[in-house]
């Protein structure tokens, strides 16, 4: 069985500030090595349950945040951003029967996290689709719905962890914090260990979860926080300024809005 992994930092458990989740501030360190900690202990649980192949996806920020002598050998990293529009997910394809999301956030304007964002907490106040503020999570979920493999396990703040479950796909969910404003009550870093290692290996025996379903028709606005930045984006082919803000995009093709997104969110 190969299962994908896809890993933030900005859901692993305690992370509060975003020094905390900055490669070049000390304060990193602590949550580089606790974000390493639970895509090990997922990567365990999947093997508990038959994985024998493990894609591992660093996925915040640089790319260039685990530790990876510390993944089991049955896993394979990748570093850094290539371009590709699958973006968190990238490597991810049909031959995974499940992709897990360790360590994932609420979304932007949503609250629930005091990093909250999507795709970028420096110059975006958030994403719709279809006239729904939506998640990294919402994103990559409906990406690896493309290639028919269902997310089976998240793990991240409450808030995320709510909107996974409403959504009714039969993800297994983790709540390693709860967001109050920007502060935030978090589990014991042993307790949030535990709970992944056996959420990944329940979520896994078999794979119950389903792929997300996907729209047929894709109505998106990228609302930008400077205006000049929006109006310069707009000129991506098809894409219009709904207003001084807002990069408006329509589409049926899922894999338009994240090429789309790839430009429009740099």
């Amino acid at each position: 069985m190969k299962i994908f992994v896809s890993a933030d930092i900005e859901g692993i458990t305690g992370i509060t500030d975003w020094a905390e989740a900055d490669l070049s501030r000390p304060d990193n360190a602590e949550f580089r090595d606790r974000m390493t900690a639970e895509v090990v202990a997922a990567c365990e649980g999947a093997v508990a349950a038959g994985a024998s192949e493990i894609l591992v996806k660093d996925a915040h920020w640089t790319g260039r945040n685990l530790f990876a002598e510390r993944l089991p050998r049955q896993a394979s990293l990748w570093r850094g951003w290539s371009g590709h529009p699958y973006s968190m997910v990238q490597g991810l394809d049909g031959s995974f029967a499940a992709a897990l999301f360790v360590g994932w956030h609420s979304g932007g304007a949503k609250g629930g996290n005091p990093l909250a964002h999507t795709l970028s907490s420096g110059q975006l106040m958030g994403i719709r689709v279809n006239g729904q503020w939506v998640s990294e999570y919402q994103l990559h979920a409906w990406t690896a719905a493309l290639e028919g493999v269902p997310v089976a396990f998240v793990s991240g703040d409450q808030a995320l962890c709510d909107e996974v479950q409403a959504l009714g796909t039969g993800a297994t969910t983790v709540a390693v914090m709860r967001g109050h404003g920007a502060a935030v009550q978090s589990r014991h870093p042993a307790e949030s260990l535990q709970r992944i290692r056996e959420g990944v290996r329940q979520a896994l025996s078999p794979v119950a979860a389903r792929a997300a379903a996907l729209a047929d028709r894709f109505e998106v606005q990228v609302v930008r926080k400077d205006a000049r930045d929006a109006y310069r984006r707009a000129f991506y082919p098809g894409a219009r300024l709904v207003d001084p803000v807002t990069v408006g995009f329509e589409t049926r093709d899922w894999f338009e809005v994240m090429r789309l997104l790839q430009f429009v969110c740099a």
